[in-house]
């Protein structure tokens, strides 16, 4: 044992002191909540998906220039969709644009896929690692990140999944459960219902794979991590636990409805499988839609409504990701949060062993 954790492998891979990744949430996360999390031993992740290669590069000097120890940055790498009709949806959203006033329009930020701008902005900041959602880009950008120095880890949700980023070069993979808040990153096929939970998936991909793997969903807590740990892991990434903490950037709703009920996958808001707290769109039409065209596309049809009202004080049309272990996140900095999770972890494999 290394520090007292059972597999030292992901330490050694990141060059951080704890087996802890701040997971990578847009709208949520930023620079004060990587900085915090790499303060407190961890690795501190910038979502990029949203972001400018400018924005990219700002957000990285910024991190650098308070903090030392590893960052991640994290890129989608889904296929945009082709051109759609989305006039069923646009025609079920009808009385909200009526009831706030507003029109369809074609604004709004799109999440896009890695492509060789961003691989350019990788190259110059040289991130310790880069992580990928929805599988790995083409294999010549992932070449050029790996030439940038940079740790490659893919998210897999099966084991065929698993399989498949590490006969691509992975350096590390993500055992995502289905309890994690956010988008699910299934990118093999396969219905929403056939999800796995954390502990079913964790010892099925530790088998599957030699790299290390990252657990993922429902740890909130050192007796989630020690768990990770057991069946498998040599890390975990936590979401949820860091949205309580003062430097993420939700909404007072938001962090509000953290402790409140369970969670929900929906493809109402963006259009991808992705878990959050029931909002009063969800409410009002149900999780899941047919007539929600596919990841992003929906979300650009909701913008007005969203934008409308937010500016009155209302958070029901726009993401409130979350996933199941929200009731045990604790208001705490993310530098203190970090430093927590490990100790309580420890104490429980010591306690084990």
């Amino acid at each position: 044992m290394s520090g007292g954790w059972p597999d030292p492998r992901f330490l050694a891979l990141s060059g951080a002191a704890l087996p802890i990744v701040q997971a990578p949430m847009a709208g949520a996360g930023g620079t004060a909540l990587a900085i915090g999390a790499i303060e407190g031993g961890g690795v501190g992740s910038l979502p990029c998906a949203m972001l400018t290669p400018d924005e990219v590069r700002a957000q990285v000097a910024a991190v650098r220039a308070a903090a030392q120890g590893p960052l991640n940055l994290n890129f989608f790498c889904h296929a945009m969709p082709e051109e759609v009709n989305d006039s069923a949806w646009r025609a079920l959203l009808a009385p909200y644009y009526d009831e706030y006033g507003v029109r369809p329009d074609n604004g709004g930020a799109m999440r896009l896929p890695f492509d060789a701008r961003m691989c350019a902005a990788v190259e110059e900041v040289r991130p310790e690692l880069v992580s990928f959602h929805f599988g790995l880009p083409a294999p010549a950008l992932l070449e050029r990140v790996r030439a940038a120095g940079a740790r490659i880890v893919g998210n897999a949700t099966t084991p065929d999944e698993a399989r498949w980023l590490e006969a691509r070069g992975a350096d590390a993979i993500i055992a995502q459960g289905f309890e994690a808040g956010g988008h699910t990153g299934r990118f093999l096929g396969g219905g929403q219902d056939e999800a796995l939970g954390l502990f079913a998936l964790l010892p099925l991909v530790a088998d599957a794979v030699s790299v290390p793997v990252i657990a993922a969903g429902g740890i909130a807590d050192g007796r989630g991590i020690a768990a990770a740990f057991a069946l498998g892991a040599c890390a975990v990434q936590i979401g949820t636990a860091y949205l309580a903490c003062p430097e993420s950037a939700i909404s007072t709703a938001h962090r509000g409805a953290l402790g409140e009920g369970p969670t929900v996958f929906t493809n109402l808001l963006t259009g991808g499988l992705a878990r959050g707290v029931r909002t009063r769109l969800v409410r009002e039409l149900g999780p899941i839609r047919p007539e929600a065209p596919p990841y992003p596309l929906a979300a650009t049809a909701l913008a007005p409504i969203r934008k409308a009202a937010e500016a009155k004080g209302e958070y029901g049309f726009g993401p409130m990701w979350a996933g199941q272990a929200g009731p045990l996140a604790r208001v705490l900095p993310a530098e203190e949060l970090t430093r927590t999770l490990a100790e309580e972890a420890l104490a429980v494999l010591a306690r084990l062993a």
